[in-house]
């Protein structure tokens, strides 16, 4: 079995690990101390090495984004932090937040001096009580010990970092939207260009990173950047380091467990004890539930033996090490690395219902493929569950989804529209069925 390593999750079951005595015992701030003696060029030329691919779903490489930052002549520049973890299936943020809470702010505390900021707002999603509590005690302590504030180890470098309670809209996940409701304003997407890096917060340059994509800057920084990147399976990738896995739906216990980046789907539910009652795998969503379902006899395609995805081909997808360009090839997505496994017995029918019952509701309503598309989407859904549908109408939810799909200003569209038609390619055979019948050819729900 894949052993879980401690790096990000070092202090996660000590006594009182979210207070700063404990944070201190094991190294904590001085990664920081160290960053604010650098140049910030070095620091984030480290931050390269590691290839930290952003942890929140889009994978893009984080030294690279904090490269993007230019000094304004007038404007100051800001560290966002997006914590909004509103994706179901999703739960790994929030572990760093109520359990090491000090080291998202000791990541703040690097990426602001590298990317020339002195300001960072965590936005968390409104539902997390207990995750904004302990990052206020901790903002609090490491204020009180001089860690923040004017002048942090003597260095003449004001940093301060502030919480921000989100108004619980999944839609504020995206970046641009998270930052008009940071503004006060309504949580919709913006048009880019310009790039939160020229025209963020408050009309400022901003780098927006993830809350475990911040927080893994801390030992990226101390181990120094290559060393960070080789723990991982896919280092020769460019997706280095650790990263937090979690596992949910039917296994035998939940969990969040950190380990080298690359694991497979089936050493995660081996780690989860297995898949509930001792049933067959039906299909394994592999970061949230805007990432295509993946069923255990589909194949890795990598023909071009140029490809570095080329040791893998023909490989069963659940054996292949997960990781952002792996998982693409595969026809999904990483994601946040959350799996939500599905046994056999399940009534995708009903899945898909409740999937497209969830992005129907979160919609924000700016672009009409979106708006239309979704509502039209589910509705044709509960038609079918109901009993009432038609196979006209199953060819249609194709069509709907497939017209969302690139027609909208954010991602959101997308991550709407490719779970269904995954759904729809992959379990067509049960929605005939289920039509033909008036019924679920399986006797369980949807968990």
């Amino acid at each position: 079995m894949i052993e879980p390593i401690r790096i990000l999750t070092k202090n996660y079951g000590v006594a009182d690990s979210w207070t700063l005595p404990v944070y201190e015992k094991s190294g904590g701030y001085q990664t920081a101390r160290k960053a604010l003696s650098m140049e910030k060029a070095a620091i984030i030329d480290e931050v390269k090495k590691a290839n930290i691919r952003g942890r929140g779903g889009a994978g893009f490489p984080m030294g690279v984004k904090w490269s993007f930052m230019r000094p304004h002549p007038t404007k100051p520049a800001y560290l966002v932090i997006n914590a909004d973890e509103g994706e179901p299936g999703t739960h790994k943020d929030r572990t760093l937040m109520e359990l090491d809470p000090h080291s998202v702010v000791e990541g703040c505390m690097i990426g602001m001096y590298a990317i020339g900021a002195h300001a960072a707002y965590i936005y968390v999603r409104d539902e997390l009580h207990l995750s904004k509590k302990r990052l206020w005690d901790a903002i609090h302590e490491a204020r009180a010990k001089g860690y923040l504030g004017d002048r942090p180890f003597g260095k003449d470098y004001p940093l301060q970092v502030y919480v921000h309670t989100g108004g619980g809209a999944y839609i504020c996940g995206e970046e641009t939207s998270l930052l008009n409701s940071l503004e006060g304003r309504r949580g919709e997407p913006r048009f880019k260009p310009p790039f939160p890096a020229q025209v963020g917060a408050f009309g400022c340059p901003t780098t927006v990173n993830n809350l475990e994509s911040i927080a893994a800057a801390v030992p990226a920084l101390s181990m120094g950047g290559e060393e960070f990147s080789k723990l991982s399976k896919l280092h020769a990738l460019g997706d280095g380091g650790s990263r937090l896995y979690g596992v949910n739906g039917h296994v035998e216990k939940g969990l969040v467990v950190e380990l080298p980046v690359g694991p497979t789907i089936h050493e995660l539910i081996e780690l989860a004890g297995g898949v509930s009652g001792g049933r067959k795998i039906k299909g394994v969503i592999p970061g949230g539930s805007s990432c295509p379902i993946l069923l255990p006899d589909e194949v890795l395609h990598a023909p071009d033996e140029k490809s570095p995805l080329h040791p893998w081909h023909g490989k069963k997808v659940f054996d292949v090490p997960m990781g952002v360009d792996t998982m693409r090839a595969a026809g999904t997505m990483l994601g946040t690395c959350c799996l939500t496994v599905i046994a056999e017995g399940t009534c995708m029918v009903r899945a898909t219902a409740n999937v497209a019952r969830f992005y129907r509701h979160e919609s924000c309503g700016q672009c009409t493929p979106c708006r239309e598309g979704t509502g039209w989407i589910h509705r044709i859904l509960e038609k079918i569950e109901a009993g009432q549908g038609s196979i006209e109408e199953l060819d249609q939810l194709s069509d709907i989804a497939s017209n969302i799909m690139g027609n909208t200003i954010c991602a959101f569209g997308d991550g709407a529209a490719s779970p269904i038609l995954g759904f729809l390619r992959k379990f067509r055979g049960e929605f005939e069925e289920y039509i033909r019948t008036g019924k679920s050819p399986n006797n369980r729900s949807i968990l």
